[in-house]
């Protein structure tokens, strides 16, 4: 098995996500991550979703996918070729002590101090996911409080968008 990422434009109507993930249970894929929201159109939201599977029973989703009702283009975004990037929230507590430690190795990840509290600072990342990873493994040490994240986003890379694909998978070089 292999993770992808999948992006799907559906109307933007109640029952769409539940049908959507629908699909993927029954199937028996995990979806690892979920992100919906809005796009540039009005009436258009943006999945993008990130399954663990081989690629034969995907394909057989994404083409079930393009029978639902509310969707309207689905596509897989490799790696290579598209901008994958999460948001996440971090609560790591400190002390008197270690405080500019865990300010200093955030200051390395570009995170942002957006909380700070007697024990414990609270941080904002945005990357790759593998670097969010990096970075909670370091803060580990000193304790994790809690964490949020947002789960992969990604476009395309280039100037062309979703919509503009007749392809509904990108692939490196195509």
């Amino acid at each position: 098995m292999s993770v992808h990422t999948i992006a799907v434009l559906v109307e933007d109507q109640p029952g769409v996500l539940t049908r959507v993930a629908g699909l993927f249970a029954r199937r028996g894929f995990n979806i690892h991550s979920l992100a919906v929201g809005t796009t540039e159109e009005p009436g258009v939201s943006r999945m993008t979703m990130v399954v663990d599977a081989q690629r034969k029973p995907l394909e057989q989703v994404e083409k079930q996918l393009h029978k639902l009702v509310n969707v309207l283009k689905v596509m897989e975004l490799e790696k290579g070729a598209s901008v994958e990037r999460e948001l996440a929230l971090i609560k790591v507590r400190t002390t008197v002590e270690n405080r500019s430690q865990v300010m200093e190795i955030a200051q390395i990840f570009r995170a942002r101090v957006v909380d700070v509290a007697a024990a414990a600072l609270t941080l904002e990342v945005t990357g790759p996911s593998d670097k969010v990873e990096a970075l909670l493994d370091l803060l580990s040490a000193y304790g994790l409080v809690e964490v949020a994240r947002t789960g992969r986003i990604a476009l395309s890379r280039g100037d062309g968008g979703i919509r503009e694909r007749r392809l509904h998978r990108v692939r490196q070089g195509a």
